[in-house]
This record gives C-alpha cells, structure tokens and sequence, in this order.
C-alpha cells in the first residue's frame, strides 16, 4: 500500500522501524469502513477474533487474549527519562539508552511473517486545538480494531499533522506474549512509547493510558495544558442550561457510573439530565474567556465488564449493543452472544469461558468472565453522550471532584477553601482497599488525582503544574474543586449513602456552590453542606436526618491519624511544592 503521508520525520521513523522488526508487508490504516470489514474478516479467519450474532449484536466481535496478558503491568511499566529524579518516586524508572537497547533486542525480526499495520490516529477532534496525533505501528489486527473505535484513525489524521514534527511515536510488537520480557516503556522527552509481549487492551492501545496520560501529562506540563485522569459529565438542569464537572475517581469508585449517571425519578421529571462527554480522560486548557475548558481526547469506552447491566449502568450496558469488541467474557454458543458476570441472573449453561473451555454456568464454581473483561465501544452509542461531544474548543467546566473509598474519614461532599487547597485534597486522595484488590482489606492506599500509575513525570512536579495554572487563573472563573465519598459506612458496617443515580443529589449541590445559591459550613478540613440544603426527596426511607447528620460530619480525631498517613506520603517527595506544605500545616492546626 502506498504512504498515506510525506511527513520525513514519520516516513524516516517508520522506515527504521520497518528495518528493525521485519514485517512481511506494511498497511496503512486509513480508517474506511472497507478496510475495517476485510480486517474483522481476516481476524475472524484465523481465529482472532469470534463474529457474534449479528441480528442481536450488529458488528460485534469477541476477542479472548493469552491467559497470562489478562491487565496493565504496572510493575513492567516504565518512565524513560533522563534521570530518575525526572521520574520521581512513584513511577519505575529505566535509563532510556538502556532501555532502548533493550527493548530494540526484543522487538528485532518480531514481524518476520507478519504485517505491519500503521495507525495514523488523533487523541481528540482532528484538528482541534486541544488534540494531538499520534502513529502505532502494531503487528496485532486486534490493536488496529480497537484504535479505529479508541481513537479517530485514518488520513485526515495525517493532512491535520501536515510536516509537523508534533506526534508521538507509538512501536507495539506482540513478539510472544512472553511476560517475563514484557515491557510498556514511555520516553516522555522523545515523544515516544514502545510496548512489547503484551496483546491485551491497556497494554497496547498505546493512544489510551500510555499517550493521553503518561505522555500528554508531560506534553501538558511544557505547554501549559492539564492531562488529567478525570470524566467529564454535564449536568443540566430544569433550567435547560449545562454545567461541566470533571471528577477523578481511584478504580472501584463507580466512576464510569457517574459519567452516564440516570437522574432519581424526581429530579428527571423536573428536567435534570446527566450527559457524558467521557468517562475517563480529560485534555483541560485555558480558553480565551479565561475559564478552563475540557474535552475528552477519546472516541470510545474501554469499560470493565463485570458488573454492567441493566440497573448498575444501563447507559454503558446500551453503548455495547453494537460495533463493540468484547475482551475476555464468556461465549454463550446458543444464541452466539456474551455474558459476564453481573449482567444478569441466568448465566448460560452452554457456554465458553474466557480461557476458551467449555462452561457451564449454572453449575460450574469457576467464573465464565475474566473480572478485568472488557468492552470496547464506539462513544456515540451512549444514550446520554453529550451534543458537545465533538465540540473541538471542549466545554467550560464549573467544577473538578475528587473522591475516594473511605469508610470513616471523609465526609459525603466537602468544598476546598480554594484552588491550592483544592490540589491539597487532590494530592491526598486515597481509597480502602476492597476484597476485589489483592492483598489486606482495608489498608489506605493513596492515589492523588487518580493520577498515581500514570503521572509521566515527578508527581511533585506535577502538583506544582496544578499550582501554577491555578496562579495563572482568574479566582472567578477558576472551577472551584469539592471531595466526595459514596462509600461512608456505619458503625455496623453498611453504607449510608445509596449512590448510584442519587449521586445526582450531591452534584447538584455542588453546582448551587459553584453558582453561589447556597451557604455552607465551614469546618476544619473544607465546607460541608448544611443538611437541608441535601434533597432527600424520595430516599427518606433510605437516608434519616440523622444519618445525613453523620455522613456530613467530620470526626476530628480521625483526620489526626490521616494527617500521620498525608505526613508519611509527602515524605517520598523531595520536591514537595511549599504551598502543600503551608496547607498541610493549616490543616494540622485546624484539627487541633
């Protein structure tokens, strides 16, 4: 096929990467519908990929990878920066000259007999401002499939890139799946990453975690621009006018939920409706009006199956009715279509499990679905996908919430003072490990921002990135930024909040703060709400007066052992930016 391009620096690279790993042939991708068939077609052929009922699920395809490349390998994963300083503390760290080599001897002949296939793609609306370009070359049909529903692939990708040196290099070889040479290595000051004996989604989708965090984390902080781990939801209100927020959210925190979250009966015929503009990246920027503003550089959703159905989130159980990839759920050979667990309560007794055995679900004690199985959908299938979707200027965002898994400490909803108190709260973001996790029940795991695995540089650094574009904001326009926390228990164990769509509840009030509707109280750690300013119509049964009383109540003593925990985290840091320490130092004062 011939180039798509006469970019020299993507022509020069491509070329020394063909010398390198040896393709039998190259392919460009050029994201036509024709293309995409024959390719699901030849993956069907081989047995890559399984076509499943088409009547049922129109265009829908499952896929199962190695049982041992099953999740992202955060141990394999690497930041290849000059010095290990430049990584920081939180990440794994290679010299990137060793690294190179390394991974260049991996990688060397690995397309002997195979195609190279060569995805031009843009994180973002093709010509955005906000957006960048990217080029993944993969030997894996699998990838090209799930990039062109992730990304938007093809040659108008390559004319909006022009002669511009400004892509980030993707080099993804599936080479043998071997996980003791498995390697996800990024090189922030080179604009490239390199993925090798991986086939699974996280691992090899280099557009998702690897470029639209990791690097564009990097990129962000050189240009001034914010790679945030964060979805972005807009709620609108009986009013009909839209208010953005941008929350972040450890894993098991619901945040795919909240993202295409379904109004309380009440509230919706009122007129509230939640819409999705994404649920998991978010590329923020200042606008010229001076607010920041917000897109979700994806085109699709890489969404945990386990769990999705027809009451947790309807929403994202529709967006995988059709053109969807499914990853390591099981097979039900009656009808030809999917289950996992969760979806419903008639799991099917003829069935294939993930690993390719035969299962019977209604007997047998193994799971049919892997509990880190996926789907990859394409955006637009979302009942609730926001009109601004494809808006290339984003959406001006009125809040940023940051939450956690805490059973005790956190209140239902807290406000910062302000923005550096807001960084404050994000940067001692922590969630207690569940049964799901490996390991102790319990333990604090901190996680700030969200951004732990995939912060491209020092998160000391990154902390004061916040800070600064907080300094370069007008306090007016700047989102103001909350704390929430679904998962307050009592004292006999149970939850207190419902959660779910009556998470509406407290989104609501924080936009009333944000638009100044509302007083609150001020407490030692930020403002709570005052409890009638919660509506608890409809869950009276659920939630008393005196249980709201005690999901926005802050137990000083407790925040005395976290301040011990905050203390022990920032010590990691040699690079801890002053103003952490000064808030860190005003919120010991206040507990006392």
């Amino acid at each position: 096929m011939e180039n798509m391009t006469s970019n020299k620096s993507v022509l020069s690279w491509i070329n020394e990467k063909i010398d390198l790993v040896k393709p039998e042939k190259v392919v460009w991708i050029d994201g036509g519908q024709e293309q995409i068939e024959a390719l699901r077609a030849e993956a069907c052929s081989t047995g890559e990929m399984i076509k499943l009922n088409q009547e049922l699920l129109p265009d829908c395809y499952l896929h199962r990878t190695a049982v041992n490349d099953v999740a992202r390998v955060e141990g394999r994963t690497f930041i290849c920066a000059p010095t290990k300083e430049e990584a920081g503390p939180t990440n794994n760290w290679m010299d990137p000259a060793e690294a190179y080599e390394m991974l260049y001897a991996i990688a060397k002949d690995s397309y002997k007999g195979r195609t190279m296939y060569v995805i031009p793609y843009s994180m973002g609306p093709v010509g955005s401002q906000f957006s960048k370009i990217g080029i993944e070359l993969t030997d894996s049909i699998y990838v090209v499939l799930n990039m062109a529903i992730m990304t938007r692939v093809g040659a108008d990708v390559l004319e909006a890139l022009g002669d511009s040196n400004d892509w980030v290099r993707g080099l993804h070889c599936k080479c043998d799946i071997d996980e003791e040479k498995r390697y996800i290595c990024h090189f922030p000051q080179d604009n490239t990453i390199i993925s090798v004996n991986s086939g699974y989604g996280g691992n090899v989708l280099l557009g998702k975690k690897c470029f639209a965090l990791r690097i564009a984390s990097y990129q962000g902080k050189n240009e001034g621009w914010q790679a945030e781990h964060m979805l972005i939801l807009g709620l609108q209100k009986p009013d009909g006018e839209i208010r953005y927020i941008c929350a972040a959210f450890p894993s098991a925190c619901g945040k795919t939920n909240l993202a295409m979250l379904i109004p309380p009966e009440g509230y919706y015929k009122n007129g509230y409706r939640v819409w999705c503009v994404g649920d998991d990246i978010s590329w923020i920027r200042k606008g010229e009006d001076g607010r920041l503003y917000a897109i979700n550089p994806e085109n699709g959703f890489f969404g945990v199956a386990p769990g999705t159905n027809e009451k947790s989130n309807p929403n994202a159980l529709a967006s995988t009715r059709k053109g969807t990839i499914f990853t390591n759920v099981a097979h039900n050979l009656d009808n030809n279509t999917v289950w996992w667990e969760g979806l419903d309560k008639n799991p099917p007794a003829n069935a294939v499990e993930w690993k390719g055995n035969p299962w019977n679900g209604q007997e047998s004690e193994e799971k049919g679905a892997h509990p880190n199985s996926r789907f990859t959908a394409p955006a637009v299938n979302c009942p609730c996908i926001s009109s601004e979707f494809e808006n290339p200027d984003g959406v001006p965002i009125s809040a940023i919430v940051f939450g956690g898994r805490r059973a005790k400490l956190a209140p239902l909803v807290y406000q910062s003072r302000d923005w550096n108190h807001g960084v404050f709260v994000g940067s001692i973001m922590a969630s207690e490990t569940t049964a799901a996790a490996a390991g102790a029940v319990g333990v604090v795991r901190r996680d700030p921002m969200a951004m732990l695995p995939f912060c491209g540089y020092n998160m000391a650094d990154y902390w004061q990135h916040w800070i600064d574009i907080g300094a370069g904001l007008d306090p007016e326009k700047a989102p103001k930024i909350f704390n929430v926390n679904w998962f307050r228990k009592d004292d006999e164990g149970n939850f207190m909040w419902p959660g779910f769509g009556d998470n509406l509840r407290v989104l609501d009030w924080i936009i009333d703060r944000c638009e100044g509707k509302v007083e609150a109280d001020e407490t030692a750690i930020g403002f709570v709400p005052k409890a009638a300013d919660i509506n608890l119509e409809g869950i009276e049964d659920e939630v008393s007066d005196a249980q709201l009383a005690e999901l926005l109540s802050v137990d000083v003593s407790l925040w005395k052992d976290e301040v011990a925990g905050i203390e022990e985290f920032y010590g990691k840091f040699d690079r801890l930016p002053a103003t952490l320490k000064s808030e860190l130092e005003t919120l010991k004062a206040n507990i006392k």
